[in-house]
């Protein structure tokens, strides 16, 4: 009989407890602590644009354009998003960096002695995310890189998306980690190094393409040609506001989602 009734005690409080603890979690849901918890962390950005947007490939799409949400080495790298200085680089110093970094790789004119063939910083350009750069060749002012510089750090990162996958000469190289990229030498690839298509047929792709999914956006009157592709600039106004590549051989679009 005694062991009877100290079992029934024995439910009575465990099920005393649960509505207990059922009650107090309640409470807390209601006031929006039991979701966040003591290991909720706000996210911050230090520079400019928010962490949501820091996914680098992506954005609007279009048909025949490559994206999606593909997944980065390091997310924001060289992207303008940064956690040193409140000062950002000045654009003289964001060039500085594009040399030094085609110095190091071996292809700066002066290392032209021991390297095949010399690159040359072609424009830089400041966005509200990052640095942007194109690096060509000397000798036959094509494009063969597009690089960008954080607005903090100074860090340069070869750009993501059409300079590494439809870059037939230099594309495989800036795909490699630092420490196994050739200097002045080819890498081999699979993507094309010839433009079937012109670049006043990539400039008019280009403009179809802005009419249906960018109306009121124009192309620039010019197209810097790459090995496999055309980057064009984009105008809103009369500025540049952003830019796109067009493939030199499918003529597939991909805008430029991560310069802000």
């Amino acid at each position: 009989m005694k062991t009877i009734l100290w079992i029934g005690l024995g439910i009575v409080t465990a099920v005393a407890l649960v509505v207990a603890g059922l009650g107090v979690g309640w409470g807390l849901w209601g006031r929006s602590l039991w979701a966040a918890g003591p290991f909720a962390v706000p996210r911050v950005a230090t520079g400019t644009g928010a962490l949501e947007d820091c996914s680098g490939w992506g954005g609007d799409m279009g048909p025949g354009m490559m994206g999606g949400r593909a997944a980065q080495a390091a997310p924001c790298a060289g992207q303008g998003y940064g956690t040193g200085s409140s000062d950002a680089l000045t654009i003289e110093e964001a060039h500085e960096a594009v040399e030094r970094y085609i110095a190091a790789l071996g292809y700066s004119n002066r290392s032209a002695e021991r390297s095949r063939r010399s690159l040359e910083v072609a424009e830089v350009m400041e966005f509200e995310r990052n640095f942007y750069a194109i690096v060509r060749e000397s000798d036959t002012g094509i494009g063969a890189m597009e690089l960008l510089v954080d607005k903090w750090s100074g860090a340069v990162s070869p750009e993501m998306g059409p300079n590494m996958m439809w870059n037939g000469r230099y594309g495989p190289a800036l795909s490699l980690p630092n420490g196994m990229r050739g200097r002045g030498g080819r890498m081999m690839g699979g993507a094309s190094e010839t433009n079937t298509i012109t670049p006043e047929e990539a400039l008019d792709i280009a403009q179809r393409w802005l009419d249906a999914y960018r109306p009121g956006v124009t192309v620039e009157e010019h197209a810097d040609p790459f090995y496999g592709y055309y980057t064009i600039h984009t105008l809103k106004d009369g500025q540049i506001e952003g830019m796109l590549s067009v493939h030199g051989t499918t003529g597939q679009v991909w805008y430029h989602t991560w310069h802000g």
